[in-house]
Parts: C-alpha cells; sequence; structure tokens
C-alpha cells in the first residue's frame, strides 16, 4: 500500500430510524380539531384536545419504550 492509499475508518456509530408510527398525524389531526372548535363548536375542541392529549402520551411511551431498548455502549455495532 502506497503511502496515499490509506485504510478507510471504521463506519460510525449506527443512525438509529424510529419505526414508522400514526401518531404524529393523529395528533396533528387532534391540535387541528382543537383549533378549529375555537370558531365551531366546544364539542369540537374537547374532542380535538382530548385526541391530542392521548396521541401524545401515547407517542411518548412508544419513544420512551424504543429509545429504551437501544444499547448503551455506543461502541459495540
Amino acid at each position: 500500500m502506497s503511502p496515499l492509499e490509506t485504510e478507510a475508518p471504521p463506519a460510525g456509530e449506527e443512525v438509529h430510524m424510529p419505526e414508522p408510527s400514526i401518531l404524529p398525524i393523529v395528533n396533528a389531526v387532534g391540535v387541528t380539531l382543537s383549533l378549529v372548535g375555537l370558531t365551531l363548536s366546544i364539542a369540537v375542541t374537547v374532542i380535538g384536545l382530548v385526541l391530542f392529549l392521548v396521541s401524545l402520551v401515547a407517542w411518548v411511551r412508544a419513544a420512551t419504550h424504543e429509545i429504551s431498548e437501544l444499547p448503551l455502549d455506543h461502541s459495540s455495532h
């Protein structure tokens, strides 16, 4: 191997991608309903807020569970 040719360094840390989920869309629908409900009806606002809060809690729980399954040692791939 000539001095100009060197081995490539080892690959860096793997990129973690979350699993596909419908929760962000449900969350956005809840926010939209609650905002539209401000001009239409208090019932639509309440439904939107409940949908938003339930989907937010489910989304945070799913993310927390997924993060807890990641390895603590970043050097092992």
